[in-house]
């Protein structure tokens, strides 16, 4: 039987030994005291929770606020032969109950469920039977209005110490400063918390901001140098596409990774990766869940993040077993004025909340005072396009009302329509010259996709409607039409998201409820975006200085490896040669020693200097054995 944490750990894990301070933490929990952890990306987190309540009898509750996230660290623990669970999106009432019962009766280690399920008077009453040891809250400054990610669902969370109150807490989170350690511990209840913080400086890791207008010269120049596993990050699913398209004609191997891949794709990209075949991922932020590969020794941002919170746990990834390694960021003129344009159309006004709010309910016809517990298929683009909405202010707007338990959100980009021609070339163009109305948009879709005639192809309606002049539903009775005359197959999905409401229609009432914290999640949007701005936009103090004195760890070291600290190497070595150079013109011939009593600087970097001014041709020795010009 297996006693030990360390046991534990090397079983199921693999590791022989803990980070620090993974330990420590480990025995408060099983000394049964509130734990509050701020381990940076890349610390081990889940380790801390997992361990100690595989060493318990009965179940630990594990909340999270995306359902990827849970997916993912369910599938993880699964692997390892570890019983863990989470409930699905868009569960029935009856498969809830069922899942629960099998959890209580089936030796079931770990319950995964989202802030806004708890919510639910069914699943507190199902919990309320469970032998609940531990409970996690992962991204835990979500609970705080001063967290970069503020979620008013999370203040919720309390009402577990009321359902199972013998159970202890432990809240993991990498970002977070003294004010919103205070505030986790105040809405959680927490008693006499024990508060663990492992410091973000990374000293093999250094931090570098390039200015620079051939990003893509950029890149090559860096895989040229580094061999190392690398991720660069961008802002958009096509760039990903691009970009390791380009890398890979110039013979750099790579792949791509995005929300809008299969499964079956993101899972084929990462093993790739994993496995080096493709040592290069080019990737959205929507790949980071579940990376633990310890040998990445670059990650580069192509594209700016919205925050600094974003930015290190993404250049975090980089470094892991301890090497030098870099966190890059490109950055140019162009980049500063795209990111203030983003931060300005996607941050919206109460109005503007107000009336995508109301259309939502018109979308969907609930009438005044109506709730229903369907999940609604919905298309983002469709719906800003018929109201007139920017799509990137509607997807933040649904972010908040979902984040204040107005609305559920999930995320179906996988469920792409298929397209299939199951007749020859032949015959489909003998069709369109027949059909003289159909011909354009026959030949647009031969255009857009190829292997339409070889297999299923990926299709996007709004798009091929666009290119048409068309509206998307125009474009679905087109490919019904066709596929009614057995021209092609044409596998219809309708949507990319679903959305469940949770609350009745009350229009402005709702909004107006919850304006104080939509007004705090603005401000702090806003206020996040411009302190990013700040740190790529200060080349004075170096770049770890800054980033730990932005999470109030006080440090005046200079880490000496950054692009700030280099610059600063550089200016002072050509100093010392503009001295030497000086203080010749003026004495005419000087020996080393000489110089040195002039110079205020170590003996040897005057002579590395001397030898350089000498190979650059600038200074001699002469028959004295003395420096002087040439």
């Amino acid at each position: 039987m297996i006693n030990t944490a360390l046991e534990i750990l090397k079983k199921y894990w693999n590791y022989s030994s803990f980070r620090e301070p993974q330990d420590q933490i480990i025995n408060a929990v099983l000394q049964k005291e509130d734990v509050i952890a701020l381990l940076p990306t890349g610390g081990g987190k889940s380790i801390c929770f997992q361990v100690p309540a595989f060493q318990m009898d009965g179940v630990c509750i594990v909340i999270s606020p995306l359902i990827a996230l849970m997916n993912d660290q369910v599938a993880n623990l699964k692997k390892r032969n570890i019983k863990a669970a989470t409930i699905k999106s868009g569960a029935s009432n009856n498969e809830i109950i069922t899942l629960l019962d099998n959890i209580k009766f089936g030796s079931y280690k770990f319950l995964y469920i989202s802030p806004e399920r708890l919510q639910s008077q069914l699943i507190q009453q199902k919990i309320k039977e469970l032998n609940v040891n531990l409970v996690a809250i992962d991204e835990a400054h979500c609970i705080s209005e001063w967290g970069h990610d503020f979620r008013p669902s999370y203040r919720n969370i309390n009402i577990l110490k009321t359902i199972i109150p013998n159970a202890n807490f432990i809240a993991l989170t990498a970002t977070a400063n003294n004010k919103i350690i205070n505030d986790i511990a105040l809405n959680l209840e927490l008693h006499h918390p024990k508060v663990f913080k492992k410091s973000f400086y990374r000293k093999n890791l250094a931090y570098q901001v390039f200015d620079v207008q051939d990003k893509l010269g950029k890149l090559l120049q860096i895989f040229t140098k580094t061999k190392t596993p690398a991720i660069v990050y961008v802002n958009s699913r096509r760039k990903t596409k691009d970009i390791a398209t380009f890398l890979n004609a110039n013979n750099f191997k790579s792949s791509f990774y995005h929300g809008g891949l299969s499964t079956k794709d993101k899972d084929l990209a990462f093993k790739n990766w994993l496995s080096e075949s493709t040592p290069i991922i080019v990737a959205t932020n929507a790949f980071g869940m579940g990376i633990d590969k310890s040998n990445v020794g670059i990650v580069i941002h192509f594209d700016l993040p919205f925050s600094i919170e974003n930015y290190i746990q993404e250049s975090g990834r980089a470094g892991r077993n301890e090497k030098k390694s870099f966190a890059v960021l490109l950055k140019n003129d162009s980049d500063i004025l795209v990111f203030n344009d983003t931060v300005k159309k996607s941050i919206p006004s109460l109005k503007e909340i107000k009336e995508v709010h109301r259309k939502l309910y018109q979308y969907f016809t609930i009438p005044l005072g109506e709730i229903t517990e369907d999940f609604y298929s919905f298309n983002l683009l469709e719906f800003s396009k018929l109201y007139k909405f920017t799509p990137i202010k509607v997807d933040t707007i649904l972010k908040i009302l979902a984040n204040n338990g107005i609305i559920i959100l999930s995320n179906t980009y996988n469920q792409k329509s298929t397209l299939f021609f199951k007749t020859s070339s032949k015959n489909v163009l003998s069709y369109a010259i027949r059909n003289i109305y159909t011909k354009n948009f026959i030949n647009s879709l031969l255009r857009t996709y190829s292997g339409l005639f070889e297999q299923e192809v990926k299709i996007d309606e709004f798009a091929i409607a666009k290119k048409n002049n068309m509206t998307s539903g125009q474009v679905k009775e087109q490919l019904l039409r066709l596929q009614q005359d057995d021209l092609l197959d044409y596998n219809q999905v309708e949507t990319d998201l679903e959305i469940q409401f949770l609350v009745p229609r009350e229009d402005d009432k709702t909004i107006n409820s919850i304006s104080k914290n939509i007004s705090k999640y603005l401000t702090q949007k806003d206020k996040k975006s411009k302190d990013f701005l700040s740190y790529i936009s200060n080349n004075t103090i170096c770049r770890s200085i800054q980033l730990l004195n932005y999470f109030e760890e006080k440090s005046t070291k200079k880490c000496g490896v950054c692009d700030v600290c280099l610059s600063e190497k550089r200016n002072k070595k050509l100093n010392i040669s503009e001295e030497i150079i000086t203080l010749l013109k003026s004495k005419y011939s000087l020996t080393s020693q000489e110089i040195n009593q002039f110079i205020s600087a170590n003996e040897k970097d005057i002579l590395i200097h001397l030898r350089e001014l000498i190979s650059e041709n600038i200074i001699k020795i002469n028959h004295q054995n003395k420096y002087q010009l040439k």
